[in-house]
């Protein structure tokens, strides 16, 4: 086998393989005489079926086989003598396939990881950003648990409804006079002044009486889940059938035993659990997010454009549906193309980097992830999948690539807390509100 360096720039390489007939011959021949000894053919007894019976049935399955096994032992070769890793499968390019002589020839490009040299971590400082749940967090959500929890009296006095009143309806929505699918609902308790699934449709039965019959407007948001009705301007025929005003339950221990809980301090408890949970989640955040700038300032090396690349890919598909959805922040909103494109590969050069850098502290320090790990996020994977969890297990059993998806987060964040660990943390305790403004990554 004769292999010819072609290209050795910065991080590139290239090769041109050549496997000569003799060699392919050789494993050809030896690869039919194990299908000879198995193959089983009417009239023939067993290892007694001719060669060329052989090659002729399976001469071109062989032949494939044995390209596929020789390009990839080629490659898996070539990575370990020239003592490189791969930023992506190298990609393989035939130039001449022989079906049964001649030479094998093919050419194989692949980006390789630079050297990453681990920075000094010694003087590392890291702030940790702690809250306090206080008394207005847990009243605020009892009280929100004791509005779910309400009922509705009837209001017996012939009255127009007022804001805070709820009004029992049945509608029918047009699109150009038209019902549309998911636009007719019957007895609907719609609060005035309350939140409407569209801005405008509640605010418009202010002023209804039972009996009484109306034609709102209303426009649906740009963004609203279903295509076909986003951004159009529609009319509702509504009907009022009865005025309710709404009574919300004493936050006592009968509102706890109605949701199936012994008493309101259990109640209590469980929701500063909670909330506390969600502060640790936010903490975290946010010290991996100042950890994760301080590491950006000291990659000093340069990041697989392949990879880059990749990474660019998946961040820009999300930019074109939130674009396409309305739901671009106005900040990215005011930025021409160009600018944009640039901002975002930026950030995709930064993930690249910094998922580089982890990665390698973690194998120099030896860090791994179990297999009880591996395990535990299958599990949580196929929670999101009521009823299908057999089914995603046997995904992750007949593709190591995305066992492999699972891996890499696990171990980022084991290397993140032993990042942590090793620095000097102070901690400060600050508002939940601030807790949760969450900075942009530092580019």
């Amino acid at each position: 086998m004769q292999v010819t360096p072609t290209l050795n720039e910065g991080l590139k390489r290239a090769f041109t393989v050549v496997v000569p007939s003799a060699d392919l011959q050789a494993r050809r021949e030896a690869r039919l005489a194990e299908v000879a000894r198995t193959i089983k053919l009417p009239g023939f007894r067993p290892g007694k079926v001719p060669a060329s019976l052989v090659k002729q049935r399976h001469g071109a399955a062989v032949n494939a086989e044995l390209m596929e096994e020789v390009i990839n032992d080629t490659v898996g070769k070539l990575v370990q003598e020239q003592d490189v890793r791969p930023a992506m499968q190298p990609k393989v390019e035939l130039v001449s396939a022989p079906e049964s002589d001649g030479d094998l020839e093919f050419k194989i490009e692949m980006e390789i990881l630079p050297e990453i040299g681990v920075p000094d971590l010694s003087g590392l400082k890291l702030t940790r950003l702690t809250s306090k749940v206080d008394e207005d967090v847990v009243n605020k959500a009892l009280a929100d648990l004791a509005r779910r929890s309400r009922k509705f009296d009837a209001i017996e006095e012939d009255r127009a409804a007022v804001k805070g009143d709820v009004v029992c309806v049945d509608f029918v929505g047009k699109l150009d006079g038209t019902p549309f699918d998911g636009g007719t609902a019957e007895d609907v308790n719609v609060e005035i002044g309350g939140e409407g699934f569209i801005p405008g449709f509640a605010e418009q039965m202010e002023g209804m009486k039972a009996g009484e019959e109306r034609v709102i407007n209303v426009t649906f948001p740009e963004d609203y889940q279903a295509e076909e009705l986003a951004g159009k301007a529609v009319t509702f025929d509504i009907k009022a059938k009865s005025l309710k005003k709404p009574v919300d339950p004493e936050i006592n221990d009968d509102l706890a035993k109605e949701i199936g809980l012994d008493s309101i301090e259990q109640i209590r408890s469980l929701i500063t659990e909670q909330a506390e949970g969600e502060y640790k989640q936010l903490s975290r955040l946010r010290i991996k997010r100042e950890l994760l700038d301080a590491l950006s300032e000291k990659t000093d090396f340069e990041a697989p454009q392949s990879m880059v690349d990749a990474e660019f890919g998946q961040i820009w598909a999300r930019v074109e549906q939130d674009r396409e959805a309305g739901r671009m922040d106005e900040e990215d909103a005011g930025k021409d193309e160009e600018t944009l494109r640039a901002d975002y590969r930026r950030i995709a050069e930064r993930r690249v980097k910094l998922g580089l850098l982890l990665a390698e502290i973690g194998r120099k320090q030896e860090i791994q992830v179990s297999r009880e790990e591996l395990l535990g996020a299958m599990q949580q994977e196929a929670q999101r999948y009521p009823g299908q969890e057999k089914m995603v297990f046997e995904f992750f059993s007949k593709n190591p690539q995305a066992v492999e998806g699972l891996r890499g987060p696990i171990l980022e964040n084991k290397v993140v807390d032993y990042l942590i660990e090793l620095a000097d943390v102070t901690e400060k305790e600050v508002t939940p509100e601030e807790l949760a403004e969450i900075p942009p990554a530092e580019l």
